[in-house]
């Protein structure tokens, strides 16, 4: 397979559906590998298929598993040989980094950075640094506290101002640009009412705006002919509809398309890179309960299929797996024999983790792929609403694993994105 180079992702609706249909083409061939969830399913059907790939994971320690895990391009070199088609895994996962050769910073200093978590300033500040200059009004969109319109409004010359739902927010937002004299002013509105009235000459933007949240900005800033629109989306899976329908008319009229639920979607955003220990530790916990508990009542029952169970109350970390099971059976109506051996069932859970990292690792390789799979349909509308397009990444994915970023210019706009 032969890619077009990444620049091409700035340049030409041609080219960004070139790169989308080669994802397209990439992700169907390969749906046996990540559509299944490991989770859920002890023995999927891509290890008798391929079971050299299988065999191969299978050998990596618990050091090599937690390595790859946040290394995939490693990961896809180490059995392209098992898996030849993973040879291109690095071009088709390329983007360029984004930047705007403001050559002094662009992250509010910490001093001003009140309620502001040092992550999110940082993000923050290289979104900014990727978009600057700025030469229309701004709205961040789905603006929380306001903290990208504090961190954006030092470098446009023009009106700063947020939307968001929550007036608690808003009103905190706008204590905090009084206390700093911002000139950012925030509003109380929800995005995603049909009678919100956009404001025409403004730059849209929005740092890890969700889901619907996200495409109802790019549909309004199309209906409304806004000049300029950057946004990095995030939790692609948070729409309504329980199906993925593409927003470009290229990407759904191709022949042979992916066909995304939203629970496929999840994929796309299943990284940890950014967690704490504790909060790792905490997930290999419940994991290795929940996976415990699926196997004793897939014998209670006599049935060999997963059964979700709901989400735990914090509490139930304190205590033990003896006392998760009769939780988890208590919500799905299962009566537990009093011989039961929790001590084997969480040993089940542990050795059931240890193979679902293993499997969860090859799946793991269509994360991104898939996230570009989406960002590039979006990048596709907005061609086909009248804008030029902008798709690459705008920090490390240390600092976020959701750090690309979409900037479009429309067409007909005089002052132009550089």
């Amino acid at each position: 397979m032969t890619l077009p180079p990444a620049a091409s992702l700035h340049h030409g609706a041609e080219s960004v559906y070139q790169r989308w249909q080669q994802l397209n083409d990439w992700l169907v061939q390969h749906r046996e590998l990540w559509q299944p969830a490991p989770f859920t399913d002890p023995s999927p059907a891509w290890t008798c298929k391929w079971p050299a790939l299988a065999e191969r994971v299978a050998n990596f320690s618990d050091t090599d598993c937690q390595r790859l895990e946040d290394n995939p391009g490693t990961l896809a070199g180490l059995v392209a040989g098992e898996l030849p088609s993973l040879q291109v895994f690095a071009e088709l996962t390329h983007v360029p980094a984004l930047a705007s050769g403001q050559a002094e910073p662009c992250t509010l200093p910490e001093i001003r950075a009140t309620d502001m978590p040092g992550r999110k300033r940082l993000q923050a500040g290289a979104f900014a640094s990727a978009v600057v200059p700025l030469r229309h009004d701004v709205l961040d969109w789905c603006c929380g506290k306001g903290h990208l319109a504090r961190t954006l409004a030092p470098w446009c010359n023009g009106q700063v101002s947020g939307f968001e739902w929550n007036p608690a927010l808003v009103d905190d937002g706008n204590r905090l640009a009084g206390k700093f004299d911002d000139p950012v002013r925030l509003h109380c509105q929800d995005v995603m009412d049909n009678a919100l009235v956009m404001p025409t000459a403004s730059h849209g933007v929005a740092l890890h705006a969700c889901g619907d949240l996200h495409r109802r900005l790019m549909r309004r800033v199309a209906d409304g002919g806004l000049p300029r629109l950057s946004f990095s989306p995030c939790c692609y899976h948070l729409m309504d509809a329980p199906d993925y329908q593409p927003l470009s008319q290229r990407a759904g009229n191709s022949v042979g398309r992916l066909e995304l639920s939203r629970n496929d979607l999840r994929l796309a955003v299943q990284e940890t890179v950014t967690a704490p220990d504790r909060v790792r530790q905490q997930t290999r916990q419940i994991s290795r309960w929940r996976l415990g508990f699926d196997g004793l009542q897939r014998q209670l029952r006599g049935v060999d299929a997963y059964l979700p169970v709901p989400s735990h109350p914090p509490a139930l970390l304190k205590g033990d797996f003896a006392g998760f099971c009769r939780w988890a059976a208590n919500k799905k109506g299962l009566e537990l024999p009093g011989g039961t051996d929790f001590d084997h069932w969480e040993g089940h859970g542990q050795w059931r983790l240890q193979e679902v990292y293993r499997h969860e690792l090859v799946r793991h390789l269509f994360r991104r792929p898939l996230e570009l799979w989406l960002v590039l349909d979006y990048a596709l509308f907005l061609e086909e609403q009248g804008y030029d397009v902008r798709v690459g990444t705008f920090c490390e994915r240390q600092l976020t694993p959701r750090n690309l970023l979409i900037d479009a210019v429309r067409k007909t706009d005089p002052q132009g994105l550089r």
